[in-house]
This record gives C-alpha cells, sequence and structure tokens, in this order.
C-alpha cells in the first residue's frame, strides 16, 4: 500500500484529485488508534493526515478552540487544562483495548468517530460541541461549515453529519468546539453489592434527583477493576466547586443507602476510575476477544444482558446510566463474533450494537455496525454520493457499499 503524509490542506486537496483521477480508493488515518473500529479498508492508499497538526486559535474567554485534526488529544487537554476548561463530552481514548499505545488518539479521529465519553449524560454528545470545519470531500473539493460561535444556523448542518461518517465524506482539515469550565473537584458515590437491575434502578434515580450527576456506570462483581475490593459496584459521580460537590455528594449517598452499602471516593480515585469508565479499559487484557458497544434505553440494559448471559460465556460494564453497555464475549464467540445473537437480544428494545474489536476475518464479513433498515440506507447512499461519489475515501469501513 501506497503511504502518502499531507503537511496541509493544499496536500489533501491533491491527494484526493489524484486519487479520483486514477480511482484509488484512499484509506485515511490520523493518529491510528481506532484502525480495528470498523470493516477492513481495501484500499491502494494510506493517506496520514496526523502531520495537520496544532492549534490555531484559542480563545479561553470566548469558550472556543480551533485545531488541525492530526493534533494529539493530549495536547488539546493540557492546553484546557491550563486555563481550567474541558472538552465537556469527555472524549474516549479506546487505543488500549486494541494494544496500542495510550495518549495517541488525535482531536479529529475523535470527531471523526464521535466519541463521548461519560459525561455525555450531562453535556451531550462530540457532534454537540462540534461547530464549525474545513475539510476536503471525495469529489476533490475543499469547503468549510459552521463557524467559531455556539449559536450557528446558517445551511445545512454538517458538523454533525460529517461526526461519526469515519471519514467516509471527507477528509478534515481543520475543526472548532465548544470548551467549558472544568470542574474543580470530583466525588464518587460508590454503591456495593447491587445486581444489574438494581444497580440500573439505583443509576436512575440518581439521574431524576437534583444532585446533577455527572456520570453513572456499573461494574458487575465478574470484571477486574482495580479500585475495587467489593465486588459489583454502582457509580454515581458529581463534579464543580468545593462545597456543591460535597453537599451533593452526601446527598446522593443519603438517597441510595437503601439500595446498599454507600462510601464517596475522593477526587483522586475519582479521575482514575472515570478514566478506566471512558476508554473501557476492563477490556484490554483480552484483546482476542469480541467486544461489542450496545446502546438502549437505560432500563433494557439489564434484559440484554440477562438474555446473551443465557447463550454465551459474556462479560459486561454498563455506562451512560445503563444506556450504554460493553459487552465482551470469550473467545468461542462462534464466526460473526456473537453478532447473531446480540442483535436478537438488541432488536426487542429498538437499540443498536457496534461490533468494536475482532479479528480482521470476522470484520470483513460481519455487519460491524448495526444493519440499517432501507430508508436510513437510501439517505446514508445519497449522502456518500454527494459527497464522495467514486467511493474514494475509506470505503466500505461503515458499510460495504458506503
Amino acid at each position: 500500500m501506497e503511504k502518502l503524509k499531507p503537511r496541509d490542506e493544499a496536500d489533501c486537496l491533491e491527494i484526493v484529485k489524484w486519487a479520483v483521477a486514477d480511482k484509488k480508493p484512499l484509506e485515511i488515518v490520523s493518529g491510528g488508534t481506532k484502525r480495528g473500529y470498523g470493516r477492513p479498508v481495501e484500499a491502494a492508499a494510506l493517506a496520514d493526515v496526523s502531520g495537520l497538526s496544532g492549534i490555531s486559535l484559542y480563545e479561553p474567554e470566548e469558550l472556543v478552540m480551533t485545531a488541525r485534526p492530526g493534533t494529539p488529544l493530549a495536547e488539546i487537554e493540557k492546553t484546557l487544562h491550563a486555563n481550567n476548561q474541558e472538552l465537556a463530552f469527555e472524549p474516549a481514548d479506546y487505543s488500549k483495548i486494541y494494544g496500542k499505545r495510550g495518549g495517541s488518539a488525535t482531536l479529529g479521529g475523535i470527531l471523526a468517530g464521535n466519541i463521548s465519553g461519560p459525561r455525555r449524560i450531562k453535556a451531550g454528545a462530540a457532534r454537540d460541541h462540534f461547530l464549525g470545519l474545513r475539510a476536503v470531500s471525495g469529489r476533490g473539493e475543499i469547503f468549510k461549515a459552521g463557524g467559531r460561535v455556539v449559536k450557528n444556523v446558517t445551511g445545512y448542518d454538517l458538523c454533525k453529519i460529517l461526526c461519526g461518517s469515519w471519514g467516509t465524506l471527507a477528509i478534515l482539515t481543520e475543526v472548532t468546539v465548544k470548551v467549558l469550565p472544568a470542574g474543580q473537584r470530583i466525588l464518587t458515590v460508590i454503591v456495593s453489592g447491587l445486581s444489574d437491575s438494581d444497580a440500573t434502578n439505583a443509576m436512575a434515580a440518581a439521574m431524576g434527583s437534583s444532585f446533577e450527576v455527572s456520570g453513572a456506570a456499573y461494574i458487575p462483581a465478574d470484571v477486574s477493576i482495580k479500585s475495587a475490593t467489593d465486588g459489583a459496584i454502582a457509580a454515581i459521580r458529581v463534579e464543580g466547586t468545593g462545597p456543591s460537590v460535597s453537599y451533593r455528594a452526601a446527598g446522593l449517598a443519603e438517597m441510595l443507602k437503601p439500595a446498599g452499602d454507600c462510601r464517596i471516593e475522593k477526587t483522586g480515585d475519582s479521575r482514575a476510575f472515570w478514566r478506566s469508565v471512558r476508554d473501557a479499559e476492563f477490556f484490554t487484557e483480552h484483546r482476542d476477544r469480541p467486544l461489542w458497544r450496545v446502546s438502549v434505553a437505560p432500563m433494557s440494559g439489564p434484559d440484554v444482558v440477562a438474555t446473551l448471559r443465557g447463550q454465551a460465556d459474556i462479560r459486561a460494564v454498563y455506562d451512560w446510566a445503563g444506556g450504554l453497555v460493553w459487552i465482551e464475549f470469550s473467545s468461542e464467540a462462534g464466526d460473526d463474533a456473537g453478532a447473531g445473537i446480540v442483535r436478537d437480544a438488541v432488536r426487542p428494545h429498538g437499540g443498536h450494537a457496534t461490533l468494536v474489536r475482532a479479528d480482521d476475518g470476522v470484520r470483513r464479513k460481519t455487519d460491524i455496525f448495526h444493519p440499517q433498515d432501507a430508508a436510513l440506507a437510501g439517505v446514508t447512499s445519497r449522502l456518500k454520493d454527494g459527497f464522495d461519489p467514486e467511493r474514494i475515501l475509506n470505503p466500505g469501513r461503515m458499510y460495504r457499499t458506503v
């Protein structure tokens, strides 16, 4: 495979024009940490955009940052931390579940995948913080969309269309994101010894309270976690200024006391715990095992997991108050990595399931992203026709024809 490394937007444009003219499909990568997410791309050349790096504009008072897509997430977070700010959607770094070094995720890769962490339940997804962009389409045309202000309603919201498109529509060359003040303190209320359904009820009660929860996760007893020695735990996070956080954590602990034994974890331990939840670090030991990311209504998660436990050897972790369930199969998941039974279990609940990790052979013949109905597939195909009619950019990564 021919490897290309553009230095700027002009280089990206020339590469795409060359690829279109010679009908050579391109695989687009940045940090390369998520190449195992999606179907393997059958391409003639690889375009590594990690050279498009650096923060080009940062206005802390305006809560906005503009950077090139290859900028490491670690650099973004370090700059924001110096100003007591953060990316509120809490972007995850999935490097370790693929056996890669952590800390190499890039801002462009995060937005291309719409990757959001535990705070999504409070702050929204990555696409909700994506304000503007410059990009090169698969037609070999430079375009821009959005702007550098939070309220921008001119034309179609291309930021939301491209966010989560996994590089199949355009090559991002510059992105603008909203930033927000970071919480000064973090406390986590830990409730021990709950079953899956009881934990889901406890998380729902916390989410419905007035205590402004910013994270809610459940770790069953069969999942290894360094910071827990008491079996299954439900974890509820609160963030903000010191006195407010202490009051809210105490109130949550008192409210949840009837559900099980409660304790409050201090800020340092809380940060480490939520980093593990954010990056799915519970599933880094057995990287040969299929790993699924299932999204359902929060109260439906335990039913999906119970159905699968009756058919296969699995481990599960709940995030987003039960709305996101990570499911790892044993190595005996079958030729489809468990796709048949996972999607059968999800179907009655109206959710969707994505195969996040499997070997290349399975990924080539299995639907990685949840199959679309005819109407939605038609919209997806028309979008591809509009942005990349020759199927040059990351062909087949999301769906076989897209």
